[in-house]
């Protein structure tokens, strides 16, 4: 079946492992009361696996990692009036 899910991710931890279905699609990102949030179009029969998610803050440094590249998800305005950019970060098959 599928079927849209919701993951809530962490604003201050370096970054958010999530168990997710397979060949889920990442749908958006967004403030929802005050947790980050993550929502993805998944088939709920389909294995899962790790994926990983980061969120930088306005004027925050993005590290450079050999071998990882980050694909921008979207922007949360947080009620706090904080705002994080959310991204994934993608290990390149040339390492």
């Amino acid at each position: 079946m599928i079927t849209i899910f919701k993951y809530t991710l962490s604003k201050f931890a370096t970054f958010t492992k999530v168990k997710i279905p397979v060949n889920a699609e990442i749908l958006s990102a967004a403030a929802q009361g005050t947790n980050l949030c993550v929502w993805a179009k998944v088939d709920t029969e389909a294995e899962t696996e790790e994926r990983i998610f980061e969120a930088f803050g306005t004027g925050h440094e993005i590290p450079f990692d050999m071998g990882i590249d980050y694909t921008f998800i979207d922007t949360a305005y947080m009620s706090d009036g904080l705002v994080f950019h959310v991204f994934e970060r993608q290990v390149r098959s040339d390492h």
